[in-house]
C-alpha cells in the first residue's frame, strides 16, 4: 500500500505510527494549499519576503531553493516551502494575469470558461462561428446609460455585417461589405445579391435597384396620327427591372412596370405644332396618368411637361396616346417619359 494519496500526495497515518499528529497536520497543509488554489506569481527564484500561505508557480530554469522544481507549485507553510506537482484539470486563479487557468497536463493554460476559443450556448460552436447561441431571443442591454454592439473588420476590402438567413441560406445583409459604404442587400436564393440601399461615407444615399426609367421612342421627328398610340424603343436610364414589352401599332413597345408601387410619372414633349394637340401617358392603354395639351394655333416650337402620380402593379404597361396631327421630336432630352417608384 502506498504511503501517500494518489492525487494530492497527502501522507497516510500508518498503523502503530508515533507522532500521528505530524502526519495529519502535513496532510492538512497540502489540502489547505491546493483548495481554492490561488497563484500569486510565476517565479524563477523564491521571493525575498514570502508571506505565510502564499503560492507560486515555479518557472523552468529556476534557481536557489526553487532549483529543479520547474512546473511545481511552491507553498509557503510554517516558514518553509512545500512543493506539489499540479495535475491535469487543476484550476488556479493567477493574480498577476487576473484570470483563471487550467492545467492541461504539462502547463497552466487559459481556462475555457475564462477566455474560451469557442462558446456554444444550447448549440455547438465551430471554428468559424466561435460564439453560437440557440434561443428564442438574445438580449444585450445597458450597464449604465447605453449599450453599443461593435462589429470590426481589419481592412476596407473586408466585411463587417449582419447576415439574415432562411434555412441557413442568406436572404438579407447589412453593413460594410467589401468597402466602407454602408449597404443593405437582399437575395432570393443566397447566391445572387441585389443592393437595395447604399450610404456613402459622405452621407449620400443611393438606391441602385429602385425602379427608375427614362425612355423614348427615338427616330427623331415623327408625326403620329390622331388617336394613335406609340411606345418606346430606347432607355437613357433603366434600373430596377423596367422592360420593353409587346409592340405598339403606332411604333415602339410598351413600357412594362416591374414592381407594384406608387410611381411618379413625368412626360416631356418637344413638338412643332401644326395646331392643337395633346400627348397622354396611359396605363394599360386606357387610364390617363398625365397629359400635355396645347390648344394654341400653330407655332414654330413647343416644349411642355406633365407630371402624374399612379399606383401601378407589376406587369402594367405604359404607352403614349396622341390627339391632333403634330410633328413630335422623339429622343433623350426631347420627347421622353420618366417613371420612378416612390
Amino acid at each position: 500500500m502506498s504511503e501517500i494519496t494518489a492525487n494530492l500526495e497527502m501522507p497516510y497515518i500508518l498503523p502503530s505510527q508515533a507522532q500521528k499528529h505530524v502526519t495529519h497536520n502535513e496532510a492538512l497543509q497540502r489540502l489547505d494549499a491546493v483548495t481554492q488554489l490561488t497563484i500569486k506569481a510565476t517565479l524563477t527564484a523564491p521571493p525575498i519576503t514570502p508571506q505565510e500561505g502564499e503560492c507560486y508557480l515555479v518557472a523552468a530554469g529556476a534557481a536557489g531553493l526553487f532549483a529543479g522544481k520547474g512546473g511545481k507549485l511552491a507553498f509557503r507553510q510554517d516558514g518553509s516551502w512545500i512543493f506539489i506537482t499540479p495535475r491535469e484539470g487543476w484550476r488556479a486563479w493567477f493574480v498577476e494575469d487576473g484570470r483563471l487557468k487550467v492545467h492541461d497536463g504539462s502547463e497552466f493554460a487559459d481556462d475555457a470558461f475564462g477566455t474560451p476559443a469557442s462558446l456554444g450556448i444550447n448549440t455547438s460552436a465551430d471554428t468559424t462561428n466561435r460564439l453560437a447561441v440557440c434561443a428564442d431571443a438574445s438580449l444585450l442591454t445597458h450597464d449604465g446609460n447605453g449599450h453599443q454592439l461593435k462589429i470590426n473588420k481589419a481592412a476596407t476590402t473586408d466585411t463587417a455585417s449582419l447576415l439574415f438567413q432562411t434555412g441557413w441560406s442568406g436572404r438579407a445583409e447589412m453593413g460594410l461589405a467589401g468597402n466602407d459604404d454602408f449597404s443593405i442587400k437582399v437575395s432570393g436564393d443566397g447566391s445572387t445579391w441585389n443592393d437595395a440601399l447604399k450610404i456613402a461615407a459622405a452621407g449620400q444615399v443611393l438606391m441602385p435597384n429602385r425602379p427608375l426609367a427614362r425612355a423614348t421612342r427615338g427616330g427623331g421627328v415623327i408625326t403620329p396620327s390622331s388617336g394613335s398610340q406609340t411606345g418606346f424603343s430606347a432607355f437613357s436610364i433603366n434600373q430596377g427591372g423596367f422592360s420593353l414589352g409587346a409592340s405598339v401599332a403606332g411604333g415602339g413597345n410598351r413600357l412594362v412596370v416591374p414592381v407594384t408601387a406608387a410611381y411618379l410619372v413625368c412626360l416631356a414633349v418637344d413638338a412643332n405644332p401644326a395646331g392643337a394637340f395633346s400627348v397622354s401617358v396611359k396605363a394599360g392603354g386606357t387610364t390617363i396618368i398625365s397629359a400635355v395639351k396645347d390648344n394654341d394655333p400653330a407655332t414654330a416650337s413647343y416644349n411642355g411637361t406633365a407630371v402624374g402620380l399612379a399606383l401601378l402593379s407589376a406587369g402594367d404597361w405604359l404607352t403614349l396616346e396622341h390627339s391632333g396631327s403634330t410633328p413630335i421630336d422623339f429622343g433623350a432630352g426631347k420627347t421622353e417619359l420618366t417613371v420612378i417608384m416612390l
